[in-house]
């Protein structure tokens, strides 16, 4: 199933993913064609072991395809050095995940300044401290992770992401570890980027709930996208289609 729109910030064609060879290759996926228009919050789900987080990987520059061509906003990654690729990540991609990875020796101020001081930009005065502000932790900028709740802390894990501008933001299951009202704040976020900001995400997601705030679901089966829903209209909906998923 090939899913297209016009303008795209992120182009998967033909992807196709193998772990190990000979009899003991797994596909993980197969021929993907996928394409993302900018400005749009997508979900991708799929039963375990579906390939979604595999094509967040390789659609994110973390993995490189067997074969096919995955490009970010126009750029394509398509045999490009690891010094090449490390650079497309740095300046036009964001990250988001499950366990937050922020450096816990750093206060909430200096994580978030971080992908800035890797990419040997200084940042413009008082950039750091409105994306804390963006995020409601503008009182928790000289905190230490360990001094942060969960929430919080992944929430300093999307101003970390943000505070680039990148051009697409990829966030694996990032309400995973967070109790309810925590995840409703982090889903929160995340569409105010894409509403205010015209900001792109990419979400993997097991949540039907989660899912629910995306303008469009992607189903993964098999290593393949077999299903998608434009402009859900609540888990209930999303949820029916995961379990056709799953009877399949």
């Amino acid at each position: 199933m090939t899913i297209t729109t016009i303008g795209t910030a992120v182009r998967l064609r033909a992807v196709t993913r193998i772990f190990g060879t000979g009899e003991s290759a797994v596909t993980a996926l197969d021929a993907v064609d996928v394409e993302i228009p900018p400005a749009t919050f997508t979900a991708v789900m799929g039963p375990s072991g579906s390939g979604k987080s595999t094509l967040l990987h390789c659609a994110a520059g973390l993995d490189r395809a067997t074969s096919g061509e995955v490009a970010i906003d126009g750029v394509s990654l398509t045999g490009l050095s690891e010094r090449a690729l490390t650079k497309v990540r740095r300046e036009r991609v964001g990250f988001v995940f499950q366990a937050f990875n922020l450096i816990p020796a750093l206060t909430a101020e200096q994580n978030v300044g971080l992908p800035l001081r890797l990419a040997r930009r200084r940042p413009a005065p008082g950039q750091v401290e409105q994306m804390l502000a963006e995020v409601g932790l503008a009182d928790r900028a000289r905190h230490r992770p360990s001094e942060l709740s969960g929430g919080q802390q992944q929430r300093v894990a999307i101003a970390r992401a943000l505070v680039s501008r990148p051009a697409v933001l990829f966030a694996d299951e990032p309400t995973g570890a967070l109790d309810t009202t925590a995840s409703r704040e982090v889903l929160r976020l995340l569409r105010t980027a894409v509403d205010r900001h015209a900001q792109t995400i990419v979400m993997v997601t097991h949540d039907p709930y989660a899912a629910a705030h995306a303008d469009r679901v992607l189903f993964l089966a098999d290593g393949r996208v077999v299903d998608a829903l434009d402009n859900p209209s609540g888990a209930s909906e999303i949820a029916v289609r995961m379990a056709r998923l799953e009877e399949r």
